[in-house]
């Protein structure tokens, strides 16, 4: 029974994996009888599950030939590739093969790569399908291979895979198609999510008491922020200017007198909000915490900010208070680990994240946290007790239990300066229109906290694609862009 439980899974994967390459022909080469298709075999169930998918493509006409990376080929699928009519061919034959190869299945090692692994170099131009993993990508980390096979289109079987979606792995894995095999019921409960558009929604409706069309301005959301130097003050407007276009009901600014005047002219709205009116308004929230139009309810805190005594003592202000806070750029330098009772986010990149580990007593280097960034986020989210939004081609989100939300960028333009500056303004509306309860209920608030920082991701990577659509894109495209893409996305 387990044999042919075995072999019914694999042979589930291999019909899957045969529609994709059809699919992929067609699309390709604009034909799918006369096609050449070769495949690298390896030596485990994934090189099994690529000769009987080309067993099936022999029997409709399709040329396949099977290179055969290992002595140890999955026998009965080698056996049935032969009676559909494929033929094998040793690895040294690759590089002719590959002159006149309409598409090639990477079926060498899926999840059972090995570090160390060499693997044939693919000319660019070959259409490669991944049979479960792009050959040399790490399943559980993402990280790759030198010699990784980059492919086209991955097809991965029973669940998606970690690997394909973080660290340098989603960057080579193309096209991602899950399939069905029949594997829910034994697999283990999942150890991520990925947030897509239509996910939005839901994840602020975990939120119930979350609104943005509320009475007035104040139930729409009261933001503090305290950003910019001399040095910088374009950070700061940047991250007004955003979160003034992302719905918020009122932003009160802390800035360098030097900055004052460009974010009077950029962003009027803006109310300017002086040391003294800082001290007493956190005075006024100790001893009242009903809703009023005097309170913040949340603080954005960071951008162009720099390392100075006064600074320091301000930024001490805003960490002591209850009050929600989205910590980023030049305050991320100033925090101290340990625990607190302060909801927040952190936005680190992969330098920052280093820097904050560090400090934390945690030897890491910056390519460790490139090659398995979700461990590494995870470590600092129970470093900091906050929730961590680590920025990259995927953005991480995660709190300090595990629970973690991954999103994708849409484009590659959005490395670009100025880019975090428009995350953090969007994220400090997000969080000042949420009202978490003033006790801890059941639900873990940083799991909600989590929710709005993947939101907020969400919303920037798809105002990053609506922006790019009109050529590379700089910070101030991207605030453009920014209603249209809450819009777009049911905000």
């Amino acid at each position: 029974m387990r044999e042919s439980g075995a072999f019914r899974l694999m042979r589930l994967a291999a019909d899957a994996l045969a529609h994709h390459a059809v699919q992929m022909l067609r699309e390709y080469s604009g034909k799918l009888y006369g096609s050449r298709v070769v495949g690298l075999i390896g030596p485990g169930n994934n090189g099994g599950d690529g000769l009987y998918a080309m067993a099936s493509l022999a029997k409709r006409g399709v040329r396949c030939t099977a290179v055969l990376l290992d002595e140890r080929a999955h026998p009965e699928a080698l056996k049935a590739f032969g009676r559909a009519g494929g033929r094998s061919s040793a690895a040294t034959y690759l590089p002719e093969l590959l002159e006149d190869c309409d598409l090639l299945i990477d079926a060498v090692y899926g999840t059972g790569v090995r570090p160390g692994v060499v693997l044939p170099e693919i000319p660019r131009g070959v259409p490669v399908l991944a049979c479960d993993l792009p050959s040399g990508v790490n399943a559980d980390t993402g990280a790759v291979a030198p010699t990784v096979i980059a492919a086209d289109r991955t097809v991965s079987f029973g669940a998606l895979k970690t690997g394909l979606v973080v660290g340098p792995g989603h960057l080579v894995s193309g096209q991602i198609n899950v399939v069905d095999i029949g594997l829910r019921e034994t697999l283990p409960a999942p150890e991520a999510w990925v947030v897509q558009g239509d996910d939005l929604e839901l994840l602020l409706n975990r939120s119930s008491d979350w609104r943005v069309s509320g009475q007035h301005k104040y139930q729409r959301g009261v933001l503090g922020l305290f950003a910019g130097s001399p040095r910088y003050p374009g950070a700061a407007v940047l991250t007004a200017r955003a979160a003034a276009s992302s719905g918020l009901g009122l932003l009160r600014t802390m800035v360098p007198d030097q900055v004052a005047p460009a974010m009077a002219g950029a962003v009027p709205e803006a109310v300017p909000l002086s040391s003294q009116e800082l001290t007493a308004l956190l005075t006024h929230s100790r001893r009242n915490d009903r809703e009023s139009a005097k309170r913040i309810g949340a603080w954005a805190v960071g951008p162009g900010l720099e390392d100075t005594p006064e600074n320091r003592q301000t930024l001490a202000q805003i960490l002591a208070a209850d009050t929600p806070c989205v910590v980023d750029a030049g305050a991320l330098g100033m925090l101290e680990p340990g625990e607190n009772h302060q909801l927040r986010i952190l936005t680190p990149h992969t330098g920052e994240l280093h820097s904050l580990l560090s400090k934390a007593g945690v030897r890491v280097s910056a390519t460790d946290i490139a090659e398995d960034p979700v461990r590494w986020a995870r470590w600092a989210a129970v470093a900091y007790d906050c929730v961590i939004l680590l920025k990259g081609s995927a953005t991480i989100c995660t709190a300090p239990d595990g629970y973690t939300l991954i999103v994708h960028a849409a484009t590659p333009d959005l490395a670009t300066a100025g880019s975090g500056d428009v995350l953090t303004g969007l994220l400090g509306t997000l969080v000042a229109a949420t009202k978490f309860p003033a006790k801890v209920s059941d639900a873990n608030p940083l799991h909600r906290v989590t929710d709005i920082a993947a939101c907020g991701a969400l919303i920037h990577a798809h105002a990053g694609a609506l922006a790019a659509l009109e050529g590379t894109l700089s910070a101030v495209d991207l605030l453009r862009a920014l209603p249209r893409a809450a819009r777009d996305l049911g905000l």
